[in-house]
């Protein structure tokens, strides 16, 4: 400002000083010593802490937080870092600047931590000093770990989840879900029963944690029971054991549905024969007909409980003779549908009659002359429904069409493996679920797998793995890879091996 106007300035010089210690010209601070002499005269680093022992848990992959806290954290993340810089003692005397981890050998049992600190020392002078200390691994198991090592039946709450369905898709859906978000993580046992999954856990909180997360992913209802193992009449203790019992609805996604007439009601005269598009902590139902469609809760559902007319084990398979659209697009629930009139035959009967039905469909948007669709034969189905007699007049449908179909297509590359795959709990099998038909059991495991590739709604909440048994081949026909639905490779995760990279580590440094 003074040079615009013109104005005559002092240029400003900053002077120097001699470090009384060496002589050295510095700039002046309150000591009058340099850097070099200020750190060889004092240390503010005395009396902190450079060895630190602690006790982890190798079975749980958790740290111990004196006097009884565990708290799990995994190698070089945040969560240990803080643990690590909490242990040290008489750190609150100086200012933490920065601490960052130098990388040691996992298997070394050694963590070690450098901190940058800063103090004021003589006459208000600022020194800033780094240094490192090390964190010795000590080895020892938690209680639970302990009683879990001692009797691994010692269970404390044990959640029964069950669905009375004749399938084990739903099941395999769950399993991935508390994967991703390791629900079970706190689980000392997980055991596979003939209608479902029973999960044993150490504490009552865990389990009831657990099923908290189950009413979030899916419509279930819930009760408690506890039985008294022991009790210490002198302290009064009483040692229960506790087991909460969970019930799935049995209603599945491609379910169809005679909704009872007070239901239809309650859901603005809805169907009442629809279908179930989706499963989570709500029952999302579509009218094919009308292409309306509504939300129900698990409160709604269990008021008043209703079974499926017809499940997914009871389709038949259709061939697409002709297609009209009757309305435009209509995006219904985040899933687009188109309204047409189709021509239809059953696959098991073409070429041996003439049989045809005319049905209405909502998968105008993806039919085409030529293509196969699943669907339920109402034609010849024995449905001893009663919600179905409470309608008078009720004119039923031949046919109801629930997806497209790609079996035929699928044919040609049967046996090959698949690019992705997924994980699987730890699970023990019951001698009564061995007992039933493993080719079943495949068979269902197989179209889970298939609804995944043709659901991407499915599998938003899923981790994919990439599978590093998978060779593309390369006379494999683009347009059938193309015709048959796939999981993009975007949208898979790489599975870490750490055997694996700890042997390439060592092989790079040999």
């Amino acid at each position: 400002m003074a040079q615009e106007a013109g104005m005559f300035t002092v240029q400003q010089t900053i002077g120097s000083v001699l470090c009384c210690k060496c002589g050295v010209p510095m700039a002046p601070n309150a000591a009058n010593m340099c850097v070099k002499c200020l750190r060889s005269e004092i240390d503010i680093t005395e009396g902190l802490q450079k060895h630190v022992i602690i006790i982890h848990c190798p079975e749980c992959d958790t740290y111990l937080q004196p006097p009884r806290t565990w708290i799990k954290a995994k190698l070089e993340s945040k969560e240990l870092l803080t643990f690590c810089v909490k242990r040290l003692k008489n750190l609150n005397k100086i200012h933490l600047v920065h601490a960052e981890f130098i990388w040691t050998e996992p298997h070394s049992k050694r963590i070690k931590v450098r901190l940058r600190v800063q103090k004021e020392v003589l006459n208000g002078a600022i020194l800033e000093q780094a240094y490192t200390v090390e964190y010795v691994v000590q080895d020892q198991m938690c209680e639970s770990c302990t009683r879990v090592q001692a009797n691994p039946d010692q269970w404390v709450a044990a959640v029964q989840l069950r669905q009375h369905v004749s399938h084990r898709r739903t099941f395999f859906y769950l399993e991935q879900l508390i994967l991703k978000h390791d629900a079970a993580v706190r689980a000392i046992r997980i055991k596979q029963m003939d209608q479902g999954v029973d999960f044993f856990f150490a504490n009552r909180s865990h389990a009831v944690k657990f099923v908290e997360f189950l009413g979030k992913v899916a419509p279930i209802k819930s009760r408690h029971d506890k039985q008294l193992v022991s009790h210490d009449t002198k302290s009064n203790n009483y040692n229960y054991k506790y087991t909460f019992s969970v019930e799935i609805c049995p209603i599945c996604r491609e379910d169809l549905i005679c909704l009872p007439p007070k239901v239809a009601v309650s859901l603005g005269n809805l169907g009442p024969l629809v279908i179930c598009t989706k499963v989570s902590n709500t029952i999302a139902l579509l009218d094919i007909f009308t292409l309306r469609h509504c939300f129900m809760d698990a409160d709604q559902y269990w008021r008043t409980a209703f079974k499926s007319l017809l499940s997914s084990r009871q389709i038949m398979e259709y061939i697409v003779l002709d297609v009209e659209p009757v309305s435009s697009e209509i995006n219904v629930g985040g899933s687009k549908y188109v309204l047409a009139d189709a021509q239809v035959a059953r696959v098991a009967d073409f070429g041996k009659n003439d049989t045809l039905f005319t049905v209405r469909t909502h998968l105008g948007h993806i039919l085409n002359p030529g293509d196969y669709a699943i669907g339920y034969d109402l034609y010849r189905a024995n449905s001893n429904d009663i919600e179905l007699d409470k309608y008078k007049g009720l004119v039923i449908p031949d046919v109801i069409l629930i997806k497209k179909s790609y079996e035929e297509k699928r044919q040609k590359k049967r046996g090959k493996p698949r690019a992705w795959k997924l994980k699987s709990l730890n699970m023990e099998v019951e001698d009564s679920a061995k007992a039933t038909d493993e080719e079943k059991r495949s068979s269902e495991y197989e179209q889970f797998l298939r609804d995944l590739e043709e659901n991407p709604d499915m599998r938003f909440n899923i981790s994919l793995y990439q599978n590093k048994e998978y060779q593309p081949s390369e006379m494999a026909s683009m347009t059938d890879e193309e015709d048959v639905p796939s999981i993009p490779l975007e949208e898979l995760l790489a599975d870490l091996d750490l055997s694996e990279e700890e042997a390439q580590n060592d092989s790079m440094n040999e």
